[in-house]
């Protein structure tokens, strides 16, 4: 495969002497090649982008609405070959590459309703003798350039979730997708342009790190936008400076299953939760505490819900998994369950790897010390711990550095308080998992997970600021 991709500058599309290859995860043949971008291409895309602020700030409202509207439609029509897409880059198996596009229309029209909601508010300062004869409206303005940096889980709905409330905010808007699944990111944003996106304010530059560095560096960037891993995150907000960040960052998301829990509910849930999208989501199950008095039983019927899983080509539509994203991150993942093991960690089902195949595992005998329960595993397995009493459980819970999301499964509404107010995350979800996630919640983290929330109107607050107008009347007016 000979062809190169264009990346995209300021609308333009542009072909470079470098390039990204991009490999299928499944069976490792070469599936594109994409233009990558140098220093110099950064610079003239984040140059563009701040000289385009007052155009996109000026573009109408019912302008802004437009495009997203009409981009939606034009990813549904899309929807077949951008799910194959996704599937050949990522690897994800195809049903769940469809229910990602899918939520990305979903995500792009609640974009597109927010523009609506873009108003202000009118504040009386006559409370005080001071304030007669004056009134006061509070608007919201876009912030300016928005530098964008994503990751390959989710290549094209986390896109959206950058791109879409961008244009809803009119702010430009600078992206550095995934060097795993570029070709998805480069597919939406042509979608945009030809919905009417204005070109001087949408770049898409596929590039390296180094290079991506700059949308944190530049004083020209007003905020920075990142979800990806905890250390990148973190490491790029430390070098930003007083620029406005938003951080959507890993986890090792817990699920409390109380004895009081329908258990069959929380097992399908759980099975689900734990291995969609080969556990390569930052709020995929990844501790599962159980209630000790149905412990034993639940973790019985829990294995045999995982090993009826099946690892396929990601286009079967009968494979409930495919592989991992690359072989570098199967050896990473694959490390961390031997050195539990050696630990004294048992597995109870899985522990099998081909290249980056990596089998559905359930681990228990875990502790807090191992990097199995204290950091992102990021793969197919899930550890399973018994637990006396709910405070305690809540105490496992917390009992990490992160804290995006938790599931509790209980019936008992005393446990639902507790969990909301002393588990240390961003979200919590009673009933179900934490991987359950719909596109317009606030969603985002706390401890090292993150700052900032995303949901297009959540994330449409990041990209604009308050500014305060006073009147006094009379004086002509």
């Amino acid at each position: 495969m000979s062809d190169t991709s264009p990346l995209i500058l300021q609308g333009e599309e542009i072909v470079t002497d470098d390039c990204i290859t991009i490999i299928h995860p499944y069976d490792r043949r070469e599936v594109g090649r994409v233009a990558r971008a140098d220093a110099k291409l950064m610079e003239r895309a984040i140059a563009g982008a701040y000289s385009a602020r007052r155009a996109m700030a000026d573009l109408t409202h019912h302008r802004r609405e437009e495009i997203l509207l009409t981009t939606a439609d034009m990813v549904q029509e899309e929807s077949e070959r951008l799910a194959e897409l996704i599937t050949l880059e990522m690897g994800k198996i195809i049903k769940e590459s469809r229910g990602e596009v899918t939520r990305s229309v979903f995500t792009i029209r609640t974009a597109a309703k927010e523009v609506s909601r873009l108003g202000g508010e009118l504040i009386p300062l006559d409370l005080i003798p001071a304030g007669e004869g004056r009134t006061a409206l509070l608007a919201r303005f876009p912030i300016g350039v928005v530098g964008a940096i994503t990751p390959f889980n989710f290549p094209l709905n986390l896109v959206a979730h950058k791109l879409a409330p961008a244009l809803a905010a009119g702010c430009p808007l600078v992206l550095k997708p995934s060097s795993t699944t570029p070709q998805i990111a480069l597919e939406f944003a042509r979608i945009l342009l030809s919905a009417g996106f204005p070109p001087e304010g949408l770049s898409v530059l596929p590039c390296s790190p180094e290079i991506g560095e700059a949308l944190a560096t530049d004083e020209r960037v007003a905020l920075l936008t990142f979800t990806g891993s905890a250390e990148v995150g973190w490491g790029l907000k430390a070098k930003a400076g007083k620029k406005k960040v938003a951080l959507e960052l890993g986890g090792n998301a817990a699920v409390i299953v109380c004895g009081d829990a329908e258990l069959d509910w929380a097992l399908e849930r759980i099975t689900l939760g734990g291995f969609s999208n080969a556990g390569q989501s930052c709020i995929s199950v990844q501790r599962v505490l159980i209630d000790r008095a149905v412990y034993d039983n639940f973790v019985a019927d829990l294995v045999e819900r995982v090993k009826a899983l099946k690892v396929g080509h990601p286009m079967d539509e009968e494979s409930d998994l495919g592989s991992m994203v690359s072989p570098g991150e199967a050896e990473r993942a694959w490390s961390w369950l031997l050195e539990a093991q050696e630990a004294g960690a048992k597995a109870l089902c899985g522990a099998e790897r081909e290249g980056n195949k990596f089998y559905p595992t359930v681990l228990e005998r875990v502790t807090p010390m191992m990097k199995v329960w204290s950091e992102e595993v990021f793969c197919p397995l899930i550890t399973v711990t018994p637990f006396g009493d709910f405070d305690e459980a809540i105490e496992l819970a917390n009992t990490t550095r992160f804290g995006l999301q938790a599931g509790v499964f209980t019936r008992d509404i005393g446990r639902v308080s507790r969990a909301f107010r002393r588990l240390e995350v961003g979200g919590v979800v009673i009933n179900d998992v934490p991987t359950y996630r719909v596109d317009h919640m606030p969603y985002g983290g706390v401890k090292d997970s993150g700052t900032g929330r995303e949901g297009p109107r959540y994330a449409i607050e990041e990209m604009t600021e308050p500014r305060l107008l006073v009147i006094r009347e009379g004086l002509g007016m």
